[in-house]
């Protein structure tokens, strides 16, 4: 065991039983299944809203069966809070600060005192106001701690046998759309509608820009799995496939980014000062 892994293990010890905040993804996945072999009977909790996709619901859902933990879904009213709609470059904050409130009432309720999520070393290398959300709410960040970044979690994900170990990464649906463009249902059905129609191309880890009535697509070089590289979109088949379905669900541009996938890439908008 790695001296990274010993240590996570022994905090999670010391904490006792925990509530965990659960999407299902690498990072929680891998949490839930560490705390649910070392503290006994914590709970994994998932808070359901607008801007998740209907996919990654489920993942959750399946994840936690999966594990072998208790799950408890709590559903949050983004849309309902003029403060993350307004999507200024504090929604992530505000956002956070909403679910883990839910997560802590939860956890009331449960008799669970400490909750835990998974942000890990690589999420300090962006602008991620919800992990000042989370300090604030006293919301621990095991992972972090314990010095893990994404890569040593998904090795370790791999050896536990998780299925997670190789997920794309995930992210709320809200950071599709510009900060400062009101935050909509109708955008986010947008997104997600097209989000879905590239993977079931096999475009993996694709992500919908929403730029009014322009969609940015931004591509992996590689998908994973299916070895479909970034210029395979422009084939005309596969082409017309994609701009008529983009076109069915509102977008009347459709353009392909060059650069592909850059992680968080929505924040280069708010300046340098952002992301130190």
């Amino acid at each position: 065991m790695s001296d990274k892994l010993k240590n996570l293990v022994h905090s999670l010890k010391a904490y006792g039983k925990i509530a965990i905040a659960f999407s299902g993804g690498v990072d929680s996945a891998f949490l839930a299944a560490v705390a649910k072999d070392t503290c006994g009977s914590s709970v994994a909790i998932t808070v359901k809203s607008a801007f998740q996709s209907g996919q990654e619901a489920y993942n959750a859902v399946c994840m936690a069966e999966a594990i072998g933990i208790r799950h408890v879904v709590v559903q949050a009213d983004v849309l309902g809070n003029s403060r993350i709609v307004k999507n200024t470059s504090e929604r992530c904050y505000f956002c956070k600060k909403m679910i883990f409130s839910l997560l802590t009432d939860r956890a009331d309720e449960l008799g669970l005192k400490t909750i835990v999520h998974g942000a890990n070393v690589d999420d300090l290398a962006d602008y991620r106001p919800g992990l000042r959300a989370a300090r604030e709410m006293g919301v621990i960040a095991p992972l972090l701690d314990a010095g893990l970044t994404k890569n040593e979690i998904r090795d370790l994900s791999r050896r536990a046998g998780l299925k997670t170990w190789n997920m794309d990464a995930q992210s709320c649906l809200a950071t599709r759309i510009p900060y400062g463009d009101t935050i909509t249902l109708e955008k986010l059905e947008m997104v997600e509608n097209g989000e879905r129609v590239l993977g079931a191309l096999g475009f993996s880890g694709a992500r919908v820009r929403f730029h009014g009535a322009v969609a940015r697509i931004e591509l992996k070089s590689q998908a994973v799995g299916q070895g479909l590289e970034m210029n395979k979109i422009s084939e005309e088949k596969l082409r017309q496939t994609v701009v008529e379905s983009f076109k069915k669900i509102g977008f009347k541009y459709i353009c392909l980014d060059l650069e592909g996938y850059v992680m968080g890439s929505m924040n280069r908008s708010l300046g340098d000062s952002f992301l130190k």
